[in-house]
Parts: C-alpha cells; sequence; structure tokens
C-alpha cells in the first residue's frame, strides 16, 4: 500500500530539522527521511566520539516531541513512483510514499579529485576523516596529511587532534592573499571569526596541495608542494577533500532546475517545479547557519506563512554574504586539474585510469566505452572528478538512485518507475 503525508522533507540535516520545526505548528502530516541513524546530518553528525552541538540535541528533542512529525532514519530514495510518488527503503522494509508538498534538504558531499596514490588504504576525505573518527577511528599517535581547500580542513585537523592524532601538515590551495582576505572580512560574522582562531594551526600552510600519496601496501608518506618547494611527510593518514558539491541527483530526477551544481530556487527558496523546495547545500554550501535560516524559510513558505517566512530574509542575505565570500576565496586552482597521471584511477569502483577517460569527449561516451560510473557510488564521486579534469556535464542519474533489495523493488507496479 502507498503511504501518504502532507509534507515530506528529504534529509535531516540542519536544512531539514529547521523545515520540519517551522512547519510543524500547522499540524500538517509530515515525514522527514535521511539516511544516516540520527538526524543532524554530516555537519552534526553522530557517533561513539562524536561532540553533537547543543542546538543540534535541542532541535532532535523538540522533533521527538511532535506527534505529526514522523523521522524514518537510515532511509534512503530508490526511484520515483509517479508523479509526486517516491519508492523508499530502510532496514526493514520498502514502500511508496506519496505527498502534497516537498522540500529536498539533500546536502553535499566532498569533491574528491584523482592524484597518484589516492586509492591507497589510509587515504581518505576530509570531511570523511571526521566521520570515521566520530564513529570510533582510533587514531591515537597517528601522523597525519590534510590537504584541499576550504575551512573543512581545519575542522578536520581539531577533530583529529583532539582524539590524540599529531597533524604533520594542513596544505591549503587557495593562496595567501585569498585566505587572509577571507579572514580579514571574518568581523561581519563574530561566531566565525572566534572559530577561525580557535582552529588555527602552526602547521597551516596556503598555495600548498598533495602532488601524490606514497606507499606500497598503505600510505607510508605524502608528496606535497608547498610554494615552490615539495617536500615528503612521512604519515599514516592523507585526508584531502577540494571543497564541497551539492547533492542534486534526486532534484534532477524530479525535473527541478539545476545551475551551476546547485538546485535554482526563489526567495521562497522554491524549486522550479511546483510544490516542490529546496534548502540548504544543495542550493549552495554556505554552512550551518545559512542552511538553518533557509529550511526555516522553506518550511514557513510550503505551509503558505509567507510574512513570517519574509522576515528571515535579511538574515538570509547576511549568511549568503558569508557564503559568497567563502566560494571567492576557496575557489579550485585550475592547476589542481593536472594531478592525475595517466595511470592513475579516476573511477575507483570500476579501476578507470585517466588514460582510459581523455580520448572520450563527454561522460556518456567515456562510460559507453570504459563503464566508469557503473560501480556502486554509480558516478557519484568519479564524474564530479571529471567535470573538474574535463568539464563534462555530470549524468543524470538514473533508477534505481542506490542498491536495494529485490523486495523494496517489487513495491511498484509496472511502470510506476519514471
Amino acid at each position: 500500500m502507498t503511504e501518504h503525508v502532507d509534507l515530506l522533507i528529504i534529509g535531516a540535516g540542519p536544512a531539514g530539522m529547521a523545515a520540519a520545526l517551522a512547519a510543524a505548528p500547522r499540524g500538517l502530516n509530515i515525514a522527514v527521511l535521511d539516511d544516516n541513524p540520527l538526524p543532524g546530518g554530516q555537519i552534526w553528525r553522530d557517533g561513539p566520539q562524536a561532540h553533537v552541538p547543543q542546538q543540534a540535541r535541542d532541535m532532535r528533542a523538540q522533533l521527538q516531541q511532535l506527534d505529526n512529525v514522523r523521522v524514518h532514519s537510515g532511509c534512503k530514495v530508490i526511484a520515483l513512483a509517479g508523479p509526486k510518488r517516491l519508492l523508499l527503503e530502510d532496514a526493514a522494509r520498502g514502500w511508496v510514499l506519496s505527498y502534497d508538498t516537498l522540500i529536498l534538504c539533500t546536502g553535499a558531499r566532498e569533491r574528491l579529485l584523482p592524484f597518484p596514490g589516492w586509492t591507497l588504504p589510509g587515504v581518505t576525505g576530509a570531511g570523511g576523516l571526521q566521520a570515521l573518527i566520530k564513529g570510533g577511528l582510533p587514531v591515537l599517535d597517528e601522523r597525519i596529511v590534510i590537504a584541499g581547500s576550504g575551512p573543512l580542513l581545519l575542522a578536520s585537523s581539531a577533530t583529529a587532534q583532539k582524539h590524540g592524532a599529531q597533524v604533520v601538515r594542513i596544505a591549503e590551495q587557495a593562496p595567501l592573499a585569498a585566505v587572509a582576505g577571507f579572514a580579514a572580512g571574518l568581523w561581519r560574522w563574530p561566531n566565525k571569526a572566534i572559530q577561525a582562531i580557535t582552529l588555527g594551526s602552526a602547521v597551516y600552510r596556503t598555495s600548498a596541495h598533495v602532488l601524490a600519496a606514497l606507499g606500497r601496501d598503505r600510505l607510508e608518506a605524502v608528496r606535497v608542494k608547498v610554494g615552490d618547494k615539495v617536500e615528503e611527510l612521512a604519515c599514516e593518514r592523507l585526508a584531502c577533500g577540494f571543497g564541497l558539491v551539492p547533492n542534486v541527483e534526486i532534484a534532477s530526477a524530479l525535473g527541478c532546475a539545476v545551475r551551476d551544481q546547485a538546485v535554482v530556487v526563489d526567495d521562497w527558496q522554491a524549486s522550479s517545479v511546483a510544490d516542490h523546495y529546496a534548502a540548504g547545500e544543495c542550493t549552495g554550501f554556505g554552512g550551518s547557519e545559512l542552511a538553518l535560516v533557509e529550511g526555516r524559510i522553506a518550511g514557513l513558505a510550503a505551509i503558505g506563512a509567507r510574512d513570517e517566512a519574509r522576515k528571515m530574509w535579511a538574515e538570509r542575505r547576511r549568511w549568503q554574504g558569508f557564503a559568497d565570500r567563502l566560494n571567492t576565496a576557496f575557489r579550485l586552482d585550475p592547476a589542481l586539474r593536472t594531478l592525475a597521471q595517466p595511470d592513475t584511477v579516476v573511477c575507483r569502483c570500476e579501476d578507470v585510469r585517466h588514460a582510459d577517460l581523455v580520448e572520450h569527449g563527454n561522460w556518456s561516451h567515456a562510460k559507453l566505452a570504459t563503464r566508469c560510473g557503473m560501480g556502486a557510488c554509480q558516478g557519484r564521486v568519479c564524474s564530479t572528478a571529471a567535470q573538474t579534469l574535463f568539464g563534462w556535464a555530470p549524468p543524470q542519474l538514473r533508477p534505481p538512485f542506490s542498491p536495494a533489495r529485490i523486495s523494496t523493488l517489487a513495491c511498484l507496479d509496472e511502470g510506476d518507475v519514471v
């Protein structure tokens, strides 16, 4: 049987929780879906070694007290099942859920760029390292190099050091002038300025990026370019992330307009599809503060409370200003496109190398000839890398959007999947 809700929210990070709390007083039947065990998203991810901020704990508690809001944790969207109908799966079952209004709060993922040795055991994303540590990974006395771009590098460093790791280098690819200019403007957002001072590190270097991860069976050292010099640093782990990429696959499948890798929304956080809204980092990376206010606006707009939503526009403009400065300061250096060598693996699922891809003109041709993007991640990692490396447009994700049980697919009637 198909279940029905008045308002469906996909994603229980800051934006999704804020949207649900804003819309709940109207008394609508609301469902919140998230693939994590507990609400909070990636930024407020829980785990045995995680410190979840009080704000996140308070929002979770508020959601639990609402009789008209149900949070489906560990739940994934498998396919579209017709107009305003989705096929879902969690650990216990698969089912079809229909809705009147939808708010997409699908967040973002790390941008991973291939370089020699990036598939060695011990190499992860910068955010990936944070998630592993929060989940219980021991890093006591391990030497760690963190490289890539953006404030996430400093946050990952702080998490690692808190759990006993020795961070030997933080390599930020942005130049000193850009980072200094960004820092000088943080007086407009005092909490961010305090955070930057708190996360500061003596091993932080600008105009620096990884050249190669070295080792035979696992990571043993990292070769890093710092300015005009090259250094090799012995280490047990490398955490490397080049910013974030909005998760727009479900939005694209629903027909929502996407521009510059983000869902296009208007002042009310409404997408190009009627009754479909979007908020948070799927509309562009800007941090938890921007995600929270966008979520509240989307939740209020979705229930028709536009006067209340309008009152939050000024706060959104303030945090959008921070996001704009952040994204400008940490824009990727074109030189990063040259890190991969001909024999560097780009598609890890199907073991497709850079030389196998470079001769093709677009993603579709490359996929037909090499099987890139046909593994478990369905191209989420390698197509994003190919977009940066070759300028290829990302592919349209096809159902099933995630691996699913046959019993879940059997919930669909013939012709349901679109």
